[in-house]
Formats: C-alpha cells, sequence, structure tokens
C-alpha cells in the first residue's frame, strides 16, 4: 500500500501504512441508527482504510448520514481550509445529542435497559431503561430551564457515577447548555478553578457519594467552592444518601423540583459545530486545559468506534468501569453506548470494595460481555494473585479493553490468560482527552488478525499516524522510533482549549506544523503497527541513546515481585541523562537488594546495559491521578530538588503522598552518601 495521504492544509502524506485487511461487521445491526456504520463498515479493512486517507470528507460524511439522526442535512461534510487547528466537520447540520442517544431508541425498543447502575455496595444494581432515562433527562432538563439555564449556559456536573449524573449530561446536551464533568474527587481548590475558568452558571451535585464503603462529601465540597465563584447562581442537590446537608438562598432540592416538571421536553436543534462539552485535563505548565467538544463530530466518533473496536453487537452488556469526570467515561459509558442503542454498566464503586474480586463478581451477575479498564487497576489486581478471579464466572466475557496508559507485558498476559481465560480479545486502546475517542487498537482488523501483546497496533479508520524526527520530518519505513503524529483530521478531534486558542495552537500544533502532535512517542514495528513508548517528556537520552521509560517500566514489570514502577530521566554529568526507578514491591517481600539486583539484570538483558537505571528506590505507592495514571512529573521534581515547584497536581488521587516519596528519598540520599 502507499504512504496514505491527507488532504487539505493538513498536506503532507503520513507514514507507509500496511495493515491487514479488516474484518466486516459481524452480528446482526439493531434499528436503522444502530449500526453504527454497519452498513459501510462491511467491506474489507484495508480497503476502508485506505478509503478513509484517500477521501476523508466522503467517509466521515457518509457514516455521519448513515449514523446520526438531524435535524437539517450538513451541506459540507468537512472543512480545514482555515488550517489543521481549525477544522470543520458537517457544516450546515443540525442536531440535538440527547435525541440520538434517547429518543431515537425509545421510538424503537422503549423498555430496552440503557444503564445498568452497578452501585458501590454489591448485589444492589438498578437498571434504568431507555424510556426512564429520557423520562429523568426530559425533568432534568426542564428543571434547569425553570431556574434560568439556556442555551450557551455553562454547567459543573460534581457527582458520582449514578443514572442521574449520566441524565444531568443528556439534559444539558438537551437543552443547548454545556456541560463541564468535574471528578467527584477533586479537591473544593479544584472545581472552584474549573468553575471560573469555564463561567458555569449552575452546579449539579450529590449531598454525598459513595464510594468503597465510605460516603464523600460533595456538597461541602461544593458549598467551599462557590464561595468563590461569582458566576453561579444555583446548585442543584440530589440526594444519593440519608445524610441531611445544609441548604443554602442559591441550593435547590433537585428530586422534589424534576417531580414537579413535564417529561417532555422540546430537544433544542443545534449546529454540528457548537460546544457539547468540556473537559479539563492537567498541563504541563500547572493550569489545566479546558477540551472542547463539538456536537456531531464527537458523537459520531465516540458511536462508531465503540461499535467497531470492541464489536458491541445489539444485547451486549458493555462494562467500562470508568468514572464519567474522565473522557473514557464521556465516550464509553455513556456517549458512544447509548447513540448506539447499547446497554452500558455504570460502575460507582472501587476494584478493591468489598475484595478484590469486585469487578469479576460483578461480571459474573450482569453477565458482561466487554470489559473496558485500566492498566493501574490490572496491576493492582494482579498484586491479589489468581483465586479472586477464578472465583467467579467469567464465560460472559468476550472483549476486553485496556485504556489510560501502555499495558505492560506481565499485566497484558495476567489479563488476556487470567481474566479472559486465553478465549477474549484484547484491544490495548490508544487515544487521549483530545481525540475524543479510540484512535489505534488492535480492533478492527481481518478476522481472526494477529493481537500482539501490550501494542495497540492498528490505526482506526481515517487516523493517519506519522513519526517525526528531531527535525520535523517524516520518519519513512518500518522498524523505526519517533515523534507521534496524525497527519489528517478526524471528526472527534477536540477544536480548541476553552478561552485560549492559542494555547491549543502552541500546544498541538505548532512543533509540527500541518499534523497534530499528540505529546507520545511511537514505536511502528516491522510489520507496520504502531506501539505507544510513553510521552515525549518521558523519554531519555541516555549517552545519546533515546529511550523511553516505558520501555524500561516494561522490563522490570516483569519481575514477580515487582507489580509497579515508574521510571524517569535524571540529569547525569557523565550521560547527559540518567535513568531512577521508582518500584512498589508485593507485600512481604524479602530480599529487597536482591530484588534490586535482579531488577538491573533484567533491564541489561532485555533492552541494554546502558538501560539499566542507575538508582532504584522502593516506595510504598507511586503518586497516581484518580483517573490511574503515574504523575511522573512529581517524581522528577522530587529527584531534581524542585519540591517547591510541582506544578498543578489537584489531580492526585492522595496528595499525601508526595511527602511519603519524599522522606523515602531524602533516607535513600544520606544512605547513598554515607556508603560513597
Amino acid at each position: 500500500m502507499a504512504a496514505a495521504r491527507s488532504v487539505g492544509p493538513w498536506g503532507r502524506s503520513g507514514a507507509p501504512l500496511r495493515q491487514p485487511p479488516a474484518r466486516p461487521a459481524s452480528g446482526s445491526p439493531g434499528g436503522p441508527r444502530e449500526r453504527a456504520g454497519a452498513a459501510l463498515l462491511a467491506a474489507g479493512y484495508q480497503e476502508l482504510r485506505e478509503r478513509a486517507a484517500r477521501e476523508p470528507a466522503a467517509f466521515w460524511g457518509a457514516l455521519g448520514r448513515e449514523v446520526l439522526r438531524w435535524d437539517s442535512p450538513y451541506h459540507t461534510a468537512c472543512d480545514s481550509q482555515l488550517g489543521p487547528d481549525r477544522v470543520r466537520w458537517f457544516l450546515g447540520g443540525r442536531l440535538n445529542v440527547s435525541v440520538n442517544c434517547l429518543d431515537q431508541h425509545v421510538h424503537q425498543s422503549p423498555d430496552r435497559v440503557a444503564l445498568i447502575w452497578e452501585k458501590d455496595e454489591p448485589g444492589t444494581e438498578v437498571k434504568i431503561t431507555y424510556r426512564e432515562l429520557l423520562d429523568m433527562t426530559c425533568r432534568l432538563a426542564n428543571t434547569l430551564k425553570k431556574y434560568g439555564v439556556q442555551k450557551g449556559d455553562r454547567v459543573a456536573i460534581y457527582m458520582s457515577v449514578t443514572p442521574l449524573a449520566v441524565a444531568a449530561m443528556l439534559a444539558c446536551a438537551r437543552i443547548g447548555a454545556i456541560h463541564t464533568v468535574v471528578f467527584a474527587g477533586f479537591s473544593a481548590e479544584s472545581l472552584a478553578g474549573r468553575i471560573i475558568d469555564s463561567g458555569c452558571k449552575a452546579v449539579i451535585t450529590y449531598n454525598q457519594g459513595l464510594r468503597g464503603g465510605r460516603a464523600v462529601e460533595l456538597k461541602k465540597t461544593v458549598d467551599e467552592a462557590v464561595k468563590n465563584c461569582p458566576s453561579i447562581k444555583h446548585v442543584f442537590v440530589a440526594q444519593r444518601t440519608d445524610s441531611t446537608v445544609h441548604m443554602g438562598n442559591r441550593d435547590i432540592p433537585l428530586e422534589e423540583e424534576m417531580a414537579k416538571e413535564a417529561p417532555v421536553c422540546a430537544p433544542e436543534s443545534m449546529d454540528s459545530e457548537d460546544i457539547l462539552f468540556m473537559l479539563y485535563t492537567s498541563g504541563s505548565t500547572g493550569k489545566p486545559k479546558g477540551i472542547v467538544h463539538t456536537q456531531a463530530g464527537y458523537l459520531l466518533y465516540a458511536a462508531v468506534t465503540h461499535k467497531h473496536v470492541f464489536d458491541y453487537q445489539q444485547g451486549d452488556v458493555f462494562g467500562c468501569v470508568a468514572d464519567i469526570g474522565w473522557i473514557t467515561g464521556h465516550s464509553y459509558v455513556v456517549y458512544g453506548p447509548l447513540c448506539n442503542g447499547g446497554t452500558s454498566v455504570l460502575f460507582e464503586s472501587t476494584p478493591l470494595y468489598p475484595d478484590p474480586g469486585r469487578y469479576w463478581e460483578t461480571v459474573q451477575r450482569l453477565k458482561i460481555n466487554q470489559f473496558y479498564g485500566a492498566p493501574t487497576a490490572v496491576r493492582l489486581l494482579l498484586k491479589y494473585g489468581d483465586k479472586w478471579v477464578k472465583k467467579y464466572d467469567r464465560s460472559s466475557l468476550k472483549t476486553l479493553g485496556s485504556v489510560g496508559e501502555p499495558i505492560n507485558h506481565e499485566a497484558w498476559q495476567w489479563f488476556y490468560n487470567v481474566v479472559g481465560d486465553s478465549r477474549c480479545t484484547l484491544v490495548d486502546t490508544w487515544w487521549q482527552t483530545e481525540t475524543g475517542g479510540i484512535c489505534i487498537a488492535p480492533r478492527p482488523s481481518e478476522e481472526g488478525a494477529d493481537v500482539i501483546p501490550a501494542m495497540a497496533m492498528r490505526p482506526f479508520f481515517g487516523i493517519i499516524p506519522a513519526l517525526m524526527d528531531e527535525n520535523g520530518r517524516v520518519i519513512e519505513g518500518n522498524d523505526v522510533s519517533g515523534a507521534l503524529c496524525i497527519a489528517q483530521p478526524w471528526p472527534g478531534l477536540a477544536r480548541t482549549i476553552y478561552g485560549d486558542h492559542q494555547r491549543f495552537i502552541d500546544t498541538y500544533f505548532k512543533m509540527y506544523p500541518g499534523y497534530y502532535f499528540t505529546g507520545d512517542g511511537a514505536y511502528r514495528s516491522s510489520e507496520g503497527y504502531y506501539q505507544i513508548t510513553g510521552r515525549m517528556d518521558d523519554v531519555i537520552n541516555i549517552s545519546g541513546h533515546r529511550l523511553g521509560t516505558a520501555e524500561i517500566e516494561d522490563a522490570m514489570d516483569e519481575h514477580p515481585a515487582v507489580p509497579e514502577t515508574a521510571v524517569i530521566g535524571y540529569p547525569h554529568e557523565i550521560k547527559g541523562e540518567g535513568a531512577f526507578a521508582f518500584i512498589v514491591l508485593k507485600e512481604d517481600t524479602a530480599h529487597t537488594e536482591r530484588v534490586k539486583e535482579e531488577l538491573r539484570s533484567i533491564v541489561a538483558s532485555k533492552i541494554a546495559k546502558y538501560a539499566v537505571p542507575d538508582h532504584v528506590l522502593v516506595v510504598k505507592r507511586l503518586p497516581k491521578t484518580r483517573s490511574g495514571k503515574i504523575m511522573r512529573r512529581v517524581l522528577k521534581k522530587i529527584v531534581t530538588d524542585q519540591c517547591n515547584d510541582l506544578g498543578d497536581v489537584t489531580t492526585l488521587d492522595d496528595p499525601s503522598i508526595v511527602t511519603e516519596i519524599l522522606d523515602a528519598y531524602q533516607k535513600y540520599k544520606t544512605q547513598q552518601s554515607a556508603s560513597s
């Protein structure tokens, strides 16, 4: 296959893509709009890859007509004349996202289950039909309108994972308001910062949340936050527990008001490029970025990727255990599955509550067919052994998915062999908040095509990867590594950073003009498959050798006593940079120094002697965000004695871990000095 070329101002051609033919869409589609492009995508994988690369506007235009329900048809599928940072999709088209996610399915199958709410306490799941979810959404939408929320207003949602939280998102979409969901674990300061940046008019929250058997004081956090948010006119408070909370002048009891409203709300007809939501993601500068996604392009991309990456069939139970406060929850708990008329699981709890078998007990009880989770959780559960998995029947599982960071080989093998009984397809998915949906994954592909462990592998239709060298040139051929860029626009791409388009340009388009820069590095194998090697700022240059920290971590993770590692680069007076490894050991691990030596041997044999970390420090925990990502830049600041400038740490799951690691590092330094 010739090098796939991009069109319009994105201009330059990407790297050669030699991919196997695709697997046709399998199974019988549901209603005419539940197919997520089944008819169009029935061609072979290679043919579709080439078609999407050659004629992206025609490819996505046809999908847009088939998958989405429009109020007014669009006249132009894609306009990129203003440049790669100002691409617009489905110009002239008008639709409502909540109608696409609810009304059309209520019309066809009102009693189909839309959501299965896996509440914090196991065995207490609640099933919500499409009819019930539409009723809830409309009542909530009417309540918002009653209190002055209008099209274009911003609404913050600070709620645990519940059907009402999903209804809140869809209610905003129904009336044309813009939602920004803030993870219900962020501090008051973090919540206030997001409300202020987006200029929210209202907040929707609970009196309390429940997580892991403990109450979370959501309303108290909101009260603290809105003291500094003059834009907030009303706080809508729902009841998740029986506890009473203080209700002030601007507080509205949500369920009481919803009960007074009609279960019908006329949907606002929205332009394709109107904002659907914004979602904040941490930036290296310390100030979170409000990533903006628009209506039609985002919804189409979420729906089509949900259907074809996971081979979702009507009647399946889709179990994505992500929180709705993250992009994974937006795309693969709410918008993708509901647009496809699917049944989506809302997981309110934690993988360890009440015990390490919680995920698998849930799979057995709900008969989950697709299970989508984070490598961090897999590595965590791996520490507890196989017994908690094998205790439960997982025969309903067909597809396993990994999301959030590259999955290491040991975790991949355990996930595949133990959880999936070596029979389920495991899709290691790569994408970002900014991309809107999955961009690289092993599926779709030809029937029975290889899945290589711990590798994302195949670009989705319309995603044209390009690997770039340090001089901004495209690296041709295979068995090469470089900066991962995307050479052609796709509908799910974010449109801007709210209130700061220049930052959007500088972050994603300035470094490699004409391309979207992902910030990640990647390796293209001799077969033409893609493996994510980690963030570009997680690449170490040791004596002239460029090395991804993820590569070292992957090698060290193979040690049976080491469930988790984090490697960072630090200044070295001889080599330029050296590797510093932080490791977590399994409980009751003896002979720590022997383990360290074994780790050094593994890295030397797996990669090279130059890749062996100069330092290996044992810590109890690694600093992680609430979505499970390891915050390596905090570790780098500690090692380089920049603890007074840690940047944005509001996303840390437990801020006290910084002090814990700093203490361990200081003791280690003292020991090193004494021994030298």
